[in-house]
């Protein structure tokens, strides 16, 4: 277990060019538009979900209500959802078949390796738009799907490019899927896997990655004065997307989360609720210039250690493991400093940082700020 404290940096001070291992998320084509009905959103609702629900697209409810490219929505809301459009031809009625799923499995790799798409098992088995299983669940899954929908011409330029990987513990072709912006079957059929995807420590892998508009823009460059590399916003802005698409729990829901977490930790939960707080507002879709991810705003450098510490691959684009992340280094740094306050200024500044240099002025403004949050959520 490493205890190496200098490695909990601030996502305002320290950079890196890794990407998170994005949440499996339920990607569904665009069609034209049909019949609509309305929805009233409830807590919890996200527009991903409802198009998973409703067995539309998230694009068409966007359009549909004039949804800016955050595609927020608010309790209470009237939305119109409207009908995914039948296609034509109509495809064949799609067997199925039951998998058991196992553990370290997601539903993207058991969509390769059934052949089918990620939305038909969503949808064929009742999943939210986390796309989350267990182990030892039962699942129905569709053998045959619809085609990739071919670009139009107004879709944004798609630049593809190949990167060379070589396997590492712990990794999966879905992880690198997600870290490499690009899909399952594009790195199955770059390297002549089966339809199990499974890869070997050391293994070299071709990985086809791809650039688009559709990405960009959705996070800047600067932070506090400070502008970040690009392959760094990049990474951001991709893990920005994918947040934004797959949908994430309420600010409430999140909260609940980050107190149930801290406690199961031995950690104080207002330390946990006032710094995520301060870090995000309790929004899941945070995600800073320096690629700071998701309510506890965790670089993945710091997300690989937080890894460590709690014996297992921590998935910082999940909103559950995003608030282990946060609260394991909460308690580390606690442990290590034996002062609160200090903790806290390791978690926005880096602990070396600050027993090298002291508090800086913006760190001290942070400490004040998140001591009397925890007056507020004591």
């Amino acid at each position: 277990m490493a205890t190496d404290t200098s490695r909990v940096l601030s996502p305002r001070l320290r950079v890196t060019g890794g990407v998170g291992v994005a949440l499996v998320a339920a990607s569904v084509a665009t069609a034209a538009p049909a019949q609509a009905r309305d929805h009233v959103v409830q807590p919890g609702d996200t527009v991903s979900g409802l198009a998973v629900r409703y067995g539309t697209t998230t694009s068409a409810i966007v359009s549909a209500n004039r949804l800016d490219r955050r595609a927020l929505i608010r309790v209470g809301e009237m939305l119109s959802i409207p009908d995914a459009a039948a296609p034509s031809p109509a495809p064949a009625p799609p067997t199925t078949t039951t998998h058991t799923v196992r553990t370290g499995e997601t539903v993207s790799g058991i969509a390769a390796q059934y052949g089918t798409t990620v939305a038909a098992i969503v949808a064929a088995n009742g999943l939210d738009s986390r796309a989350l299983i267990l182990a030892g669940q039962d699942l129905v899954i569709p053998s045959s799907a619809a085609p990739q929908a071919t670009p139009s011409a107004g879709s944004p330029a798609v630049t593809a490019t190949t990167t060379t990987y070589t396997v590492r513990a712990g990794d999966t072709v879905s992880h690198l899927a997600a870290r490499y912006g690009t899909s399952v079957s594009a790195i199955v059929a770059a390297n002549g896997l089966d339809a199990r995807a499974f890869i070997r420590i050391g293994q070299t892998l071709q990985v086809p990655t791809r650039s688009s508009s559709v990405t960009s823009g959705l996070v800047g460059d600067t932070f506090a004065g400070r502008t970040y590399p690009a392959a760094t916003v990049a990474s951001a802005n991709r893990n920005k997307a994918a947040l934004l698409e797959i949908g994430v729990p309420s600010k409430a829901q999140m909260q609940a989360m980050i107190v149930a977490t801290a406690k199961k930790y031995g950690v104080d939960p207002a330390l946990a609720q006032a710094v995520a707080f301060q870090e995000s507002g309790f929004d899941h879709t945070s995600v800073s210039p320096a690629n700071a991810i998701g309510t506890m705003q965790v670089i993945p450098s710091t997300g690989e250690w937080a890894s460590e510490l709690v014996g297992r691959h921590l998935n910082l684009l999940d909103p559950a493991d995003n608030v282990v992340a946060g609260v394991v280094v909460l308690r580390q740094l606690t442990r290590s400093t034996g002062d609160v306050s200090t903790a806290i200024a390791g978690y926005y500044q880096g602990l070396s940082s600050v027993r090298s240099h002291g508090m800086y002025a913006d760190t001290r403004r942070y400490v004040a700020n998140v001591r009397t949050l925890m007056s507020r959520f004591a």
